[in-house]
């Protein structure tokens, strides 16, 4: 596994690892202290992409348009 900083990553690339770190847990390979290491880094990784995706969600706008043709944004209503 890489130990890239999360920080610098991208959405992509933090979700790659995390379902790397998924598949090698499921089979059971390793040891436990290196099992627990790569949960910890697992957590913070979903953590990591869990904000990008809120990030994403708030730069998206809902488009709708008046009676007259103008087009407006509103921000999104994600609840």
């Amino acid at each position: 596994m890489s130990e890239t900083s999360i920080e610098n990553m991208t959405f992509e690339q933090a979700a790659q690892e995390l379902e790397g770190i998924v598949n090698m847990l499921e089979q059971g390979s390793g040891d436990l202290e290196g099992s627990i290491k790569h949960y910890e880094r697992g957590v913070a990784l979903k953590k990591h992409c869990e904000a990008k995706l809120k990030d994403a969600e708030a730069k998206i706008e809902k488009i709708s348009m008046d009676k007259d043709g103008t087009v407006k944004t509103h921000p999104l209503d994600v609840e």
